[in-house]
Order: structure tokens, then C-alpha cells, then sequence
């Protein structure tokens, strides 16, 4: 069964999937900014960047002020220290990875300086 701490991060990376989605977290982790602000770097109608930053704001990325009628949006990197920490506990697995990736890496750069020093030495083969 899923939980709320599931549930969250499921939204979380779904929201992070969209490059648009990504390139408005960019935009306001500069600071906050009008749904106006934001749409102008992309070729999109404000309806159609009102839908991203709902998906934003499901996943609790983004929050949106009350100052009389302007409505600033935020970010909120809650969600994103959630998915780090998610990832986090992966890193040991990793870097097991890349520690057996490099060894061997190490292996075959060693066999193929072997292999031309040993045709250096037998210019007949």
C-alpha cells in the first residue's frame, strides 16, 4: 500500500519529467515570479503554463502567494530534499558500481599496454 511519503514522490518525479516543469523550477529558484514571468521564455499560451505549474503545485513544488490580485510563484525545495534523500540511499550501491567499473577499466588499459610492449620487443609478429 502506498503512503503519503510515496505519494508525494511519485508526483514529485512526474513533475520533474517534463523539461518545461524543470526549466520553471530553474526560473524560480531564482526567486519568485508571475505565471506572465515565467511564461515568457517558452513558446506556450499562459493557459498551457498554468497546467505545468498545477502539476507543480500537486507535487508541493511551487506555491503561489496572495498579494491582492498578483499571485507570485514560489519554490518550495521541500519536495526535492525529499527526493535527494530518497536517491541518497542508493549511493552505496553506486559507487560500488563504479569502484568494480574502474578496476576493470584499469584491467584492460593494462592488458593492452602489455600487449604493445610485447610487440615493441617482437618485431617479427
Amino acid at each position: 500500500m502506498a503512503t503519503r511519503s510515496d505519494q508525494q514522490l511519485d508526483d514529485t518525479f512526474a513533475a520533474l519529467a517534463n523539461s518545461t516543469r524543470r526549466a520553471i523550477l530553474a526560473r524560480l529558484a531564482q526567486g519568485a515570479a508571475s505565471v506572465t514571468e515565467l511564461a515568457a521564455p517558452f513558446d506556450m499560451t499562459l493557459p498551457a503554463i498554468s497546467k505545468h505549474l498545477k502539476v507543480l503545485e500537486r507535487a508541493g513544488l511551487v506555491v503561489r502567494g496572495k498579494q491582492a490580485q498578483y499571485r507570485p510563484c514560489a519554490l518550495d525545495p521541500t519536495p526535492l530534499e525529499e527526493v535527494s534523500t530518497w536517491a541518497e540511499q542508493y549511493r552505496p550501491v553506486w559507487e560500488t558500481r563504479f569502484d568494480r567499473m574502474d578496476d576493470y577499466l584499469q584491467e584492460l588499459v593494462t592488458e593492452k599496454q602489455e600487449s604493445v610492449v610485447e610487440k615493441e620487443e617482437d618485431p617479427h609478429e
